[in-house]
């Protein structure tokens, strides 16, 4: 590991405790049973408790630190993809059109299914860029469930963008860090299939435009009124 990647690590474990929308258990942390309440523990097995409990000190050091370094991840990949997403904006305002290979050399709209990419003009990424700040702004105030497409949307490409963090640096993580926080995130997402060749998930329907992008899932689901206008 290189000087530059020791002082990243730090930065991100820095971090880690500012991410106060998701606890460490949530991104897969396995509390140990002496740190449990009574009533924490009635909802385990006595099998995973005991499994829990004997669990090597260095072990739990280590699950500690590896998600302690996720949740810093997750932080400071949340105001890089707002940068990179702002920083798109720029460059499509001195277009006078957008083409798929724009899109594929961006600095975050490539994480979005390439098939709409013609749509991803400047009204759609400020559109997109007010969701995806409501999205990470979950990551502090308490995370809610994305209650629009471009919400999950947002989310695939905040991994994205941790993804490139962690490539880049090498990051001691566990290798299916990803799915996991995937999981926990994007629960019965809806927005995969957009990434299909046919971008009908083979169901021979018409797929949504990037207009119905923002439409709300459920009428208790919310999405910032900037994106619905």
């Amino acid at each position: 590991m290189s000087a530059d990647d020791e002082d990243i690590t730090d930065e991100l474990l820095a971090d880690a405790g500012k991410l106060t929308g998701l606890s460490l258990e949530l991104l897969g942390l396995d509390p140990h049973p002496d740190d449990m309440t009574a009533e924490q523990r009635l909802l385990f097995d006595p099998e995973d408790l005991a499994e829990m409990s004997a669990a090597a000190s260095e072990d739990r050091e280590k699950a500690l630190r590896q998600t302690r370094l996720l949740a810093g991840l997750l932080w400071n990949s949340s105001s890089v993809l707002l940068d990179q997403l702002f920083r798109d904006l720029e460059t499509l305002g001195q277009l006078e059109t957008v083409t798929p290979a724009n899109i594929a050399g961006s600095s975050a709209l490539f994480s979005l299914p390439p098939q709409f990419a013609a749509d991803y003009d400047v009204k759609f990424t400020r559109k997109f860029i007010v969701v995806a700040s409501d999205v990470t702004a979950s990551l502090v105030r308490g995370w809610t469930a994305p209650g629009c497409l471009a919400a999950e949307l947002a989310v695939r490409a905040l991994l994205d963008q941790a993804q490139i963090t962690e490539d880049i640096y090498e990051l001691d993580l566990p290798d299916d860090w990803r799915a996991a926080v995937e999981e926990v995130l994007l629960e019965d997402a809806d927005s995969e299939w957009l990434y299909a060749d046919d971008a009908d998930g083979g169901a021979g329907t018409v797929p949504p435009g990037v207009g119905q992008w923002f439409e709300s899932f459920t009428p208790a689901d919310t999405v910032p009124p900037y994106a619905r206008s």
